[in-house]
């Protein structure tokens, strides 16, 4: 029997995504604020940012374990409730350190969040029904991914109430509550099966394995790369490998892994990984390094920077229009390479436009920086079917969900990183010289991307609109 609310379901799923895409993006245009109000430093401001995308992602694969274990609608209403909280608590933060800390508990309460909505999405949708469903995210999150930063920028513009940058947390509260109303009334009441366990060993390898890779690239610029973040960095990478073959032990003694465990024996979808992993530190680095160009560098207000950043956000959007719309079904894997040549060509064009002398002005720079968007656009719309074309129709869902808590790791890794690069280069030249030097990162990770896409499945998984859109952080 067709449950008479579903349509009202994907209202409020899309609310939980907006909320998640508004935190993840939101944020990037207030760090001249912070440092004003709270002291934050460069690395403070790269936590803030970093540290939620961070725990989001090493929490993402657990937040639907438990989903599975104790109901869809008991963790969803847990996880908005808690991002809710955490939302108000990160606006009242009366430091830089706590606010950290409620940023990464911010995150944790996304991962509870995220997952149960697509888990409920599947639960009361089937057909084509579903697939009109999955349509719907992709425009409704590509439109929040525009309004992002420009949103964040206009509300510390405006100094509400004299709030300032906490007003972009604050966003949140209201369609925290309104969402927490309707759901307590709308949701499904299906119980949850206790038989299917946690696995706490595979948890906790997860989260000490990101915290190993990403704590090193946040503090080794700042401290000249001492012996022990190359260690720490190795511990964390050793640190995967070894929860992928802890998961294949734990399925071969009758435990419940987190993860199907045979999907990291499918060479495709294993390089795929890498991929995704590349990709994304490239594209939310550099995004993130757009937005310190022009706030820090030159002098831009928040209003002005969030505007700064739609050539990209719109390029973006037509990009994976095209892209998902007609390149990605027929060109497959191609239509990656495609993307990545159009961002190296868009990176090559605005390293020239920054080499121009006399006063600074936006314009010079829009065309670069809108074929970069252009670019990642078409890869963002294919890049998960065409690696989810390398596993089973009953892998999908455990495939999907490390791809896209890797992907969440790594927009956590690129903030680290080329913020780092940012901030070290502009303390020894101009903003226009660390930029390119962020550039050359960039290049360097999309053409390391583009290698590994030759060892990607050739043509794109036909039916990936009924398993998992990427995450909505990642576009921005």
């Amino acid at each position: 029997m067709t449950y008479r609310w579903r349509w009202l379901i994907l209202v409020v799923m899309l609310a939980a995504e907006i909320m998640d895409l508004l935190d993840a993006t939101i944020v990037n245009v207030a760090g001249p604020s912070l440092e004003q109000s709270l002291g934050a430093s460069p690395l403070g401001l790269q936590w803030v940012i970093g540290g939620y995308a961070l725990t989001l992602g090493a929490g993402l694969v657990v937040g639907g374990r438990l989903g599975d274990r104790f109901g869809r609608r008991r963790m969803f209403l847990f996880g908005l409730a808690a991002f809710t909280v955490a939302s108000a608590l990160c606006a009242a933060a009366p430091s830089i350190e706590l606010l950290i800390g409620l940023r990464l508990a911010q995150g944790l309460a996304g991962a509870m969040l995220l997952p149960q909505g697509l888990g409920l999405l599947r639960e009361n949708f089937s057909g084509k029904e579903l697939a009109q469903v999955f349509g719907v995210f992709g425009p409704v999150l590509g439109l929040g991914g525009i309004v992002g930063p420009v949103l964040g920028g206009g509300l510390i513009s405006a100094d509400l109430f004299g709030w300032g940058w906490r007003t972009v947390f604050l966003v949140n509260v209201p369609i925290g509550l309104a969402s927490l109303a309707v759901s307590w009334r709308i949701l499904p009441r299906r119980p949850g099966d206790r038989s299917v366990g946690v696995d706490l060993l595979g948890t906790a390898l997860v989260v000490a394995s990101s915290a190993l890779l990403v704590l090193p690239l946040n503090f080794g610029q700042e401290r000249d790369w001492p012996l022990w973040t190359w260690l720490s960095i190795a511990a964390g990478l050793a640190g995967f490998a070894g929860f992928a073959l802890q998961q294949r032990r734990a399925a071969a003694t009758g435990r419940t892994p987190l993860v199907l465990p045979t999907i990291f024996g499918r060479g495709a979808y294993t390089i795929g990984l890498v991929g995704i992993a590349l990709f994304f530190s490239a594209l939310i680095g550099t995004q993130l390094v757009l937005t310190l160009f022009l706030q820090i560098g030159h002098g831009f207000t928040a209003g002005q920077a969030g505007l700064g950043n739609l050539p990209v956000a719109i390029g973006t959007a037509v990009g994976g229009a095209v892209s998902g719309a007609i390149l990605a079904e027929k060109l497959g894997r191609v239509v990656l390479q495609l993307g990545a040549v159009v961002q190296l060509g868009g990176a090559a064009l605005l390293w020239n436009e920054l080499g121009h002398g006399g006063a600074f002005s936006i314009w010079p720079v829009v065309p670069g920086i809108t074929l970069i968007g252009v670019g990642s656009g078409a890869v963002i719309a294919a890049l998960f079917s065409v690696i989810l074309a390398a596993v089973r129709d009953d892998e999908i869902g455990s495939a999907s969900g490390v791809l896209t808590a890797v992907q969440s790791i790594a927009s956590s890794i690129g903030v680290a990183v080329f913020g780092s690069i940012f901030f070290d280069a502009v303390t020894d030249g101009t903003a226009e010289h660390a930029f390119r030097r962020t550039l050359i990162a960039l290049a360097v990770l999309l053409v390391a991307f583009l290698a590994l896409t030759f060892a990607f499945p050739r043509k794109a998984r036909p039916d990936t609109h009924a398993a998992e859109p990427i995450e909505a952080s990642t576009v921005a």
